[in-house]
């Protein structure tokens, strides 16, 4: 028998019987649907990730974090120094590996004014000009802080765009960009001027939205606008480096910090110290250099710790692969489901096609012949509701998105359709087994005899 004959054949069977065809195949179409789906949602999970990643720093950027003192160092707890500027010169004085290090001071629950604008909590954040290829920020306007600014404890700031937003107004309200350089504001009531600002950070989605938009004519989408990435448009990371104001390190101690703390008692420590490698190459060796430097300033006490962006990256591969196996675990049970359908209804047909089965093995078809096209019917009917679901995982992602937006866009790959199509086949093959071993094994006399 003809393998494309046996396919028309198989087609025929499902357009006679449309209705029956398609709650058979809705289990496939839904199982479909849901592993490309699904697959989607975790690439553009997994793109957002590395991107929020590289927004933050790149991969060589380290983190020296604070850590609870080990067991053995209990009795020592009290002594631990954290991060201070003792850390910051002996890195830069004993560690040739490192490249840059980066001081950060964070002055919390920091509110920008001007007038009567006011902003959100803000981050307030004093620091080196190091800090500008450590968190690879691109000034649009004006100038960074200099040694001078940073000796003489100058009130000067260089804000974000989300900043200049909320104090001046949006460009798309005033109808033109707004360049606040030179400008005063209050931070927390102290007096700063404005003499430079980032330029507007946007994930990989806000641009391509942004490009649509200016596309269309700017005819803004009808609905409520979303909100992305813990309400904050674009995600987290672009909503800080659009959100943040930076000061001299020094003007950060003095206005903000030697005053000290409700008892009177100035903090001297530093919110974050970061560091960046040489090369890539010499990763591990730079960081047991540091940890030693630190170990010295530190007195013994371990009471730090490194993060590094690969551990970050291991982390977001892990939770991507166990995304992935949930998210296909639950595909694959509901393509099952929809092959236990394709198997009862295939049994079913076999039945009202009793007589039509004699007749063809009394003309000569073969039991293996029969096996065949029954077997390849069940195959087709599983690959038509593949190809249904592969469609059907577009609407399900838009769907999906607007009831749960976030600031990745899902992203449909090519490997997930054809993971979804192949497995739907095997299940196909499966679910037809048992249907077509009866209809070959029945015997031809029996057959034309039945009503």
């Amino acid at each position: 028998m003809n393998l494309l004959n046996t396919i028309i054949i198989g087609l025929k069977e499902i357009w006679t019987h449309k209705f029956r065809s398609l709650l058979t195949m809705l289990g496939i179409i839904l199982g479909v649907a849901s592993l490309v789906g699904m697959a989607a949602i975790i690439k553009g999970m997994e793109n957002g990730m590395k991107e929020t990643m590289v927004a933050m720093g790149g991969v060589d950027k380290v983190l020296l974090r604070i850590q609870d003192v080990p067991d053995w160092q209990d009795h020592l707890a009290d002594q631990a120094p954290g991060r201070t500027m003792l850390d910051v010169e002996a890195l830069r004085r004993s560690a040739p590996l490192i490249r840059l290090v980066s001081p950060a001071m964070e002055i919390e629950d920091a509110t920008a004014t001007r007038g009567e604008k006011r902003t959100r909590p803000a981050v307030l954040m004093g620091a080196w000009p190091a800090v500008l290829d450590m968190n690879l920020h691109t000034l649009a306007h004006g100038r960074f802080f200099n040694a001078i600014d940073e000796e003489e404890a100058r009130s000067v700031c260089v804000i974000g765009t989300g900043i200049r937003d909320e104090l001046f107004g949006k460009p798309e309200e005033v109808g033109h960009e707004i360049i606040p350089i030179g400008e005063e504001i209050l931070i927390n009531g102290q007096p700063f001027t404005i003499i430079g600002m980032f330029m507007q950070y946007m994930s990989e989605a806000e641009i391509k939205e942004k490009a649509r938009i200016a596309k269309e004519g700017n005819k803004q989408k009808s609905g409520p606008k979303r909100q992305t990435g813990w309400g904050r448009k674009g995600g987290w990371a672009f909503w800080s480096k659009n959100n943040t104001i930076y000061i001299p390190l020094n003007t950060a101690w003095v206005k903000f910090r030697a005053v000290g703390d409700l008892n009177g008692v100035p903090d001297p420590r530093l919110t974050d110290i970061d560091i960046k490698v040489a090369s890539l190459d010499m990763l591990e060796p730079a960081i047991q250099q540091a940890r030693n430097v630190l170990l010295i300033t530190h007195r013994g006490i371990e009471d730090f710790t490194f993060q590094t962006q690969e551990n970050q990256l291991e982390n977001i591969n892990k939770q991507i692969q166990n995304a992935r196996l949930s998210g296909g675990i639950i595909a694959a049970i509901s393509l099952l489901v929809g092959g236990i359908g394709i198997m009862n209804i295939m049994l079913a047909s076999i039945n009202e096609r009793i007589r039509e089965i004699g007749t063809c093995k009394a003309i000569g078809a073969t039991g293996f012949d029969i096996f065949t096209q029954i077997l390849v019917e069940s195959v087709v009917v599983s690959l038509v509701g593949a190809v249904l679901g592969v469609g059907a995982s577009y609407g399900f992602v838009q769907v999906l998105q607007a009831l749960t937006p976030s600031a990745n866009t899902p992203i449909i790959t090519p490997a997930a359709m054809l993971v979804g199509v192949a497995f739907s086949a095997f299940v196909g093959i499966l679910a037809g087994l048992i249907p077509a071993f009866k209809a070959a094994s029945l015997d031809p006399i029996q057959a034309l005899r039945y009503e």
